[in-house]
């Protein structure tokens, strides 16, 4: 009696390959918008890692050409890193918690995700770029063979390491706070962009590649730059150092591989702690034992609760996370970009005052709908004063120290320090003439923000927000005509020793304007308030 054959075993690493495989397809499959990003972004990367390569190749005999291939590793390594906190859902296969239920060992897992892992876009351009590294500096037969086993060594530091934070932070990157932390990513990107630039413009100079020197003899020692750095090394004939560098790259691997193996395992044979967590914090806030924190710093009646309300916004919510963090980061990267350029001045610290005060304007459609519990409370001018003013001073808690730390830091690294009375004091009104401006285009001007997608402002109402911003800034420049026209006459007259008085002037004029622009916009918020609330509801 003959008897089937078993079927042979298969291999996990095949068949996580052919489910890489299959994700990428039948993600290309949903929409004709998605195939066309795919597309254009393999082209953009292919036509970049091209450039870049070439660029390599002809400094090839460069005498800094080590120092420049060792930074371009370190820059790869560090995007590998930090692209999974800022882009989860940017492959599925990321979140091992799928996997849970499944009979796999932890070894067998971490093999068979590492290899589908260098399936995609990204490994292959990161081979590009080591490649051309790998170029620029190999040199005879040693320093060939060296840098094919140092290709080889960073590419998989590079992946392991992505994959070892995306498992070490699944729970974070699954959470509010990890879909809030991916809206963040475009104020890292655009920080990011303004550092090319800087960098790019230092490069071109004749003597650009030599900043990179100091640089490069720190980077030479840090994995997986090391690698690149042996194949220098090896090229020269200095074999020690060469070896020290693979040393340094493939302890590095273990010691990632190690780490993305313990995490995987704990995290598919723990529980959720999270869900613990809420239920401690939960019972705590029953039991009356939690502290109240901030809560009990601020002031009592409408106004407290208002501002506790309006941080709150502030923290959980990712669009106005956002706003702020674009603000706050924006105004302090001007003076910092413009200083280093080369041609910095005390004045680039207005961008602080400007883009933190705009955080006033459409303050009712950050509410959005349940802007209604909000109106349903304001029955006088009286109460829309209160609202205002509470909203008002939760900016200013913030606003006031971030002012005088932007301009202290760039009157400091800058100067000079005559000026700072003045910038300050000037900045100080923007302020204010922003805080007054704000509620009155709140009140005037509201519009929808969507809670869900990219877009800031809802479907046919962009040109209410465009007068709502514009219009209100330059408002606001107009109300500060009386505090510029002081400043040019102190400087005319030749009263130089004067110009400090306009620190106390500005302040006190700053803060006139801004409760004088509350006071109007207060009955006009009481009758508008259904039209403010349709406005506000449309996202």
């Amino acid at each position: 009696m003959s008897t089937a054959a078993a079927p042979a075993p298969t291999s996990p690493t095949a068949v996580f390959i052919r489910l890489k495989l299959t994700l990428l397809r039948n993600g290309l499959r949903q929409s004709a918008g998605r195939t066309a990003a795919y597309v254009i972004s393999f082209i953009g990367a292919l036509a970049l890692a091209v450039g870049v390569v070439a660029a390599q190749i002809a400094l090839r005999g460069n005498a800094h050409a080590g120092a420049l291939t060792v930074l371009i590793t370190g820059i790869l390594t560090l995007a590998w890193a930090v692209m999974p906190l800022f882009f989860p859902a940017g492959d599925e296969t990321l979140d091992p918690t799928r996997l849970v239920m499944l009979p796999l060992r932890p070894r067998p897992l971490v093999r068979s995700l590492l290899v589908a892992s260098l399936v995609g876009i990204g490994p292959v351009f990161t081979l590009a770029l080591v490649t051309g590294s790998v170029i620029a500096v190999a040199h005879g037969a040693a320093g060939a063979a060296i840098g094919v086993l140092a290709a080889v060594l960073v590419v998989l530091v590079c992946v392991t390491l992505a994959r070892a934070v995306a498992t070490a932070s699944v729970r974070l990157l699954t959470s509010r706070r990890g879909r809030d932390l991916a809206v963040l990513s475009g104020l890292f990107i655009a920080v990011g962009a303004q550092g090319v630039n800087i960098a790019a413009s230092r490069l071109g100079r004749p003597d650009g590649l030599s900043v990179l020197e100091p640089l490069g003899n720190v980077l030479r020692w840090v994995p997986p730059a090391s690698a690149i750095s042996a194949v220098d090394d090896a090229g020269h004939g200095a074999y020690g150092r060469a070896a020290a560098g693979l040393a340094l790259t493939v302890l590095a691997l273990a010691l990632l591989l190690w780490w993305w193996q313990r995490t995987l395992t704990t995290l598919m044979t723990a529980p959720d702690s999270s869900t613990l967590q809420t239920a401690d914090k939960n019972s705590a806030r029953r039991s009356g034992s939690e502290e109240r924190g901030l809560a009990r710093l601020l002031p009592g009646g409408r106004t407290g609760t208002v501002m506790l309300r309006a941080l709150r916004y502030a923290w959980r919510d990712p669009k106005s996370k956002m706003s702020w963090a674009t603000a706050l980061g924006v105004g302090l990267l001007v003076p910092i970009v413009n200083a280093v350029q080369g041609h910095g001045s005390i004045y680039t610290a207005f961008s602080a005052s400007a883009l933190i005060g705009m955080q006033m304007y459409n303050q009712f459609g950050q509410d959005t709908s349940a802007f209604w519990m909000v109106a349903s409370t304001i029955s006088s001018p009286r109460d829309a004063h209160h609202e205002l003013r509470a909203r008002a001073l939760t900016l200013a808690l913030v606003a006031v120290p971030y002012v005088t730390l932007v301009v202290l830091g760039t009157a400091a690294f800058v100067g000079p320090w005559s000026a700072f009375p003045e910038v300050y004091g000037l900045s100080l009104a923007l302020l204010g003439g922003l805080l007054a401006t704000g509620a009155m285009a709140s009140a005037l001007f509201p519009y929808s923000i969507p809670s869900e997608g990219n877009k800031n402002v809802a479907p046919g109402q962009a040109g209410i927000a465009w007068i709502s911003l514009f219009g209100g800034f330059l408002t606001a420049a107009v109300l500060n005509l009386p505090m510029l026209a002081l400043t040019l006459w102190l400087h005319i007259a030749g009263m130089q020793s004067l110009l400090w008085v306009l620190l106390p002037a500005g302040a006190v004029y700053g803060l006139g304007i801004a409760a004088l622009g509350m006071r109007l916009a207060a009955p006009r918020v009481v009758a508008r308030l259904p039209e403010i609330l349709a406005a506000v509801s449309k996202g």
